[in-house]
């Protein structure tokens, strides 16, 4: 994956033929044209646990047609991040209700909510351009 810089605060993500665009908030100093690294964040989070839903749905042959999921975080006032995020899978009509543990279940399999339940380390280096 490689990260590049564009004009104003914007910076994208370039990987397997795609890109990621991202952009800072008005209020940021940004020009909001893009969603900001932390939204995308969140987003893939959600999309992640919509995606395992999505799948245990069409396993068994629920129409998922009118389900969606809505994410919602509450932020720490002392550090600015998230203390809590609640991810909630509105059921489609004629959802059993045999398989509403079940689902989410499901949902918790989600490679990015296990990736935060074991950060990883990260780590930041520098190097010089060769040009």
């Amino acid at each position: 994956m490689e990260i590049v810089f564009g004009d104003g605060l914007r910076v994208r993500a370039e990987f397997d033929g795609l890109t990621v665009e991202t952009d800072q908030p008005v209020a940021s100093g940004g020009e909001g044209t893009a969603a900001s690294p932390y939204d995308l964040f969140l987003a893939s989070l959600g999309t992640c646990a919509g995606y395992f839903a999505l799948r245990f749905m069409r396993q068994r042959g629920i129409d998922a047609k009118g389900a969606r999921l809505t994410l919602s975080s509450e932020k720490d006032p002392e550090t600015g991040l998230a203390a809590v995020v609640t991810i909630d899978l509105e059921l489609p009509l004629g959802f059993p209700d045999k398989y509403r543990d079940a689902v989410v279940r499901a949902m918790d399999q989600c490679k990015v909510k296990r990736q935060l339940e074991h950060p990883p380390s990260v780590i930041a280096s520098v190097s010089r351009t060769s040009s």
